[in-house]
């Protein structure tokens, strides 16, 4: 197999994320289903069985071909693309992220690890050219919320766009206003170049040893704008909500559901005698959630993303202080004269 023949081919099939093991061929995640790649170039043994694409759905497959083991051939690969000390952390036994570009093919995210059956990767395909907010059908409320100092959350499941969303915020800010934006991100995916604003992208593990040192820094480098590519841990969001209060405009993801449940998440990060500061703390210093998911209007469409919205409001605010985030959906749903909207009503509104 070639890397680079793989993965073009992954791009021109539309795959979003490509996935190589050792003693398999590859697979490819196409539009949320993921299919076994049947080619000449990867099993000559089963020749006049493929399919007729090239692809295979997972649960139409009873039986694999065998494949000689691939750890030496996709670390040989992948060691060009590798900076030094993430190959020392891979060969002591961890698994890693980073990104890499092959010029004509792509830009790719990779996340390196082994397993029973040796050494795997996973490869989610980058956009090269980053989407604007209208490309991406963001709700129609994210220009305005984006004039804004304080703390704004793009959530939802793996693979649901968050990235995507943020990049498409970012370039948005990047043509109209004239600010400094700092991205702290693990590993960088969308490539922004200096456009109105000053654009300095870091990487967690290469440019800084974790995402609080990158924020704790990125606070004393003038910046009006910061993206914490992931709220991780206690430090990070405490450091995060101070950035926010200081007139800052933090842009950060995390990794729930709901608007509610974000603001849950946040708050039960932090001990018993700390939840209430933390959520007056909230009150005060968040913008507004957006909550994303992919899904298919019609079966065999292309996905679509649909956002539930939560803005900032001062009844929203009055929510978040008293801890009665159970109301906050009601909020949502009777919100829509200030750009609100619950999942629901998302997909309910979106064109056939």
């Amino acid at each position: 197999m070639d890397l680079e023949n793989v993965l073009q081919d992954a791009v021109a099939r539309g795959a979003s994320d490509i996935h190589l093991c050792s003693g398999q061929g590859p697979w490819f995640r196409v539009q949320g289903d993921l299919f076994a790649f049947r080619s000449d170039a990867f099993q000559g043994s089963t020749r006049g069985r493929q399919h007729s694409s090239g692809l295979e759905k997972q649960h139409e497959t009873s039986h694999r071909p065998h494949y000689a083991d691939s750890s030496c051939w996709l670390m040989q690969a992948l060691a060009p693309h590798m900076e030094s000390n993430v190959n020392a952390h891979f060969l002591k036994g961890q698994e890693v992220d980073f990104s890499f570009t092959f010029p004509g093919v792509g830009r790719f995210r990779a996340n390196v690890f082994k397993s029973l059956k040796g050494t795997g990767a996973v490869f989610r395909h980058i956009r090269k050219d980053i989407p604007n907010l209208v490309e991406i059908n963001a709700p129609k409320v994210l220009p305005d919320l984006l004039k804004n100092a304080g703390l704004f959350l793009v959530t939802g499941p793996t693979g649901s766009g968050k990235s995507t969303t943020l990049a498409a915020a970012l370039h948005h800010l990047n043509q109209i206003t004239r600010q400094h934006i700092i991205t702290l991100e693990d590993p960088i995916e969308f490539i922004h170049i200096s456009q109105q604003c000053l654009v300095t992208q870091r990487e967690v593990g290469q440019h800084s040893k974790s995402f609080f040192y990158a924020l704790r820094a990125a606070l004393r480098e003038d910046p009006d704008v910061i993206l914490v590519g992931e709220l991780r841990d206690l430090e990070t969001i405490r450091l995060a909500l101070s950035a926010a209060e200081t007139g800052h405009l933090v842009l950060a993801s995390l990794h729930t559901r709901s608007a509610a449940a974000s603001i849950d998440r946040i708050v039960d990060v932090f001990e018993g005698a700390e939840k209430a500061m933390v959520r007056t703390q909230l009150s005060e210093s968040l913008i507004g959630v957006v909550s994303q998911t992919l899904y298919r209007p019609i079966q065999g469409q292309k996905q679509c993303a649909a956002f539930e919205v939560m803005v900032a409001t001062p009844a929203i605010r009055h929510l978040i202080r008293e801890g009665k985030t159970s109301q906050i959906h009601n909020a949502i749903q009777t919100g829509s004269a200030y750009g609100m909207q619950t999942m629901a009503q998302a997909m309910q509104a979106a064109p056939d």
